[in-house]
């Protein structure tokens, strides 16, 4: 085994390195395809799965029989030598395929030709096989012997830990796209409305519009608009949203303005854009979301400035979260400033929080912007925020987001 070990490390080492690094599982299993097929001597090495009664290649490496085998082809199991291996009609070694009758018997041998053979099966964790790591070469190999068995199956397990996981990752995300696309097509979600009041008076002047969602499983709102970003439907699932709450908003008490959260990414979709352009603007408040940093600066500027002319006001959200909202506010210029709720909660007695709470209103009356205090819950926290110069606020003490 000390011998087998030093074997792996000189042969692996340095391209599993690169291939983790690379984060590819397909490169790192066709590196182990072409490594143990050089390593055996052979001229074909590939990875197949089973799909039904047929196996189908996924990887290989033959150079210069592309020709004879290619990943995608298939070919019916009990074709080729994958089906008998599973069910022990033939071994995983075989030197001499001649000599093995069950071999010798069949098609395949005689039209590749195979001589040599040795395949190592892959199992789900469950049991139930999954494919093959199998090499070959057309003529007899005498010298394959049961350490070059054992080196295989290493190799094997490396490819199955690879290939499993894919599949595992695969059928999550599968199951997700689906989960996002029933969501959409039966319209499980609707808006709740949460005020935002002026502090002197408690009137209402913006009612910002959360989503909540009434599908199976039961999860919070953001975890069904991270899902349905990671499987591609975040932005229409962002414009369903929007769309829903757009319809209630001549619901809403008049000389108030409806909040929308917009995330930087909806905000460079031509759809999107002429979605909200398409409405009264001038009752409309986007408020751009997300921590991450935004790369193009000038496309979403340029987004803003139409609807703005159409009479939007522009908010930037949870201002204080982190980095990249400071930079929305110094790009974007927006006429609200919401001060993300870490920063107002106990803020009564937390005189950080009031340091910095300060430091936003006296940037917020240099550029002309008013500040939105979120999270508001105690009467102590509106009485330091009005103190502060904080004439708006949101949160559980003024009002919970509610259906219209």
């Amino acid at each position: 085994m000390r011998d087998l070990a030093r074997s792996i490390d000189n042969d692996l080492d340095s391209s599993i390195d690169n291939d983790l690094d690379s984060s590819s599982g397909g490169d790192l299993v066709q590196r182990a395809l072409s490594t143990i097929r050089k390593h055996l001597n052979m001229e074909v090495a590939y990875l197949s799965r089973i799909e039904g009664d047929r196996t189908v290649f996924q990887r290989v490496d033959a150079p210069g029989l592309e020709a004879v085998i290619q990943p995608g082809q298939s070919m019916p199991l009990d074709a080729v030598y994958c089906g008998h291996i599973l069910e022990g009609r033939l071994p995983q070694l075989m030197p001499d395929t001649a000599d093995f009758p069950s071999a010798r018997e069949m098609p395949i041998t005689q039209q590749v030709p195979i001589g040599s053979h040795i395949s190592i099966p892959i199992r789900r964790p469950n049991g139930e096989p999954y494919g093959m790591f199998c090499c070959l070469s057309r003529k007899a190999n005498g010298s394959l012997n049961d350490r070059d068995l054992d080196t295989m199956r290493m190799f094997a397990d490396l490819a199955a830990e690879v290939v499993i996981a894919e599949e595992e990752r695969d059928h999550v995300h599968n199951t997700a796209r689906e989960r996002i696309a029933a969501l959409l097509a039966r319209g499980s979600f609707y808006p709740v409305f949460q005020p935002i009041v002026e502090l002197d008076t408690g009137r209402p002047v913006f009612f910002e519009a959360l989503t909540r969602f009434d599908a199976e499983p039961m999860r919070t709102p953001d975890t069904w608009f991270k899902e349905a970003e990671a499987v591609g439907k975040g932005i229409a699932l962002e414009a369903e949203t929007m769309r829903s709450a757009l319809e209630c908003l001549e619901t809403l008490p008049m000389n108030t303005r409806l909040s929308l959260n917009v995330s930087p990414a909806a905000l460079h979709d031509p759809e999107i854009v002429e979605l909200l352009a398409n409405n009264r603007l001038e009752r409309v408040m986007v408020e751009v979301t997300e921590h991450a940093i935004v790369e193009d600066y000038l496309t979403l500027k340029e987004a803003l400035s139409k609807l703005r002319a159409l009479g939007a006001y522009i908010a930037i959200d949870d201002a204080g979260a982190g980095y990249s909202s400071f930079q929305h506010i110094v790009n974007l210029q927006p006429e609200i400033i919401k001060l993300d709720m870490n920063l107002t909660r106990d803020i009564d007695s937390d005189p950080s929080r009031r340091s910095l709470a300060s430091a936003m209103v006296f940037f917020a009356k240099e550029t002309g912007a008013r500040i939105v205090a979120e999270g508001v819950e105690t009467e102590a926290e509106a009485a330091t925020l009005k103190t502060l110069g904080i004439d708006l606020a949101q949160g559980y003490l003024f009002g919970r987001p509610l259906k219209r």
